[in-house]
């Protein structure tokens, strides 16, 4: 990806959630560092993502302790951080739609 909007999402969660700041780390990291051109793509690096519509995807962080949804714009290689929180806090949401 070219650009992910915003990465100080993920740090907001990291710093009340500590457990999840290295497994942010490495999931942006990754993120940072693949070309993905497809939802495809983005299942061949992470084989439990969740494929939703509108490219949204939802990523399972820290062995599914929380949830990670980004909606990715793969021709303008961009990726915005819809959510993340843990399963109980997913439970509350419409991921199709945040």
């Amino acid at each position: 990806m070219k650009r992910i909007f915003a990465r100080s999402t993920l740090r907001d969660i990291w710093e009340k959630q500590t457990d999840s700041e290295q497994y942010l780390k490495t999931w942006y990291d990754i993120a940072m560092n693949l070309n993905w051109k497809t939802p495809n793509d983005v299942k061949q690096t992470y084989v439990n993502v969740s494929i939703l519509k509108n490219g949204r995807i939802v990523f399972n962080i820290k062995g599914n302790s929380y949830r990670l949804i980004v909606k990715f714009n793969f021709e303008k290689q961009w990726a915005f951080i819809r959510f993340i929180g843990t399963h109980s806090e997913y439970d509350k949401i419409n991921a199709d739609e945040i």
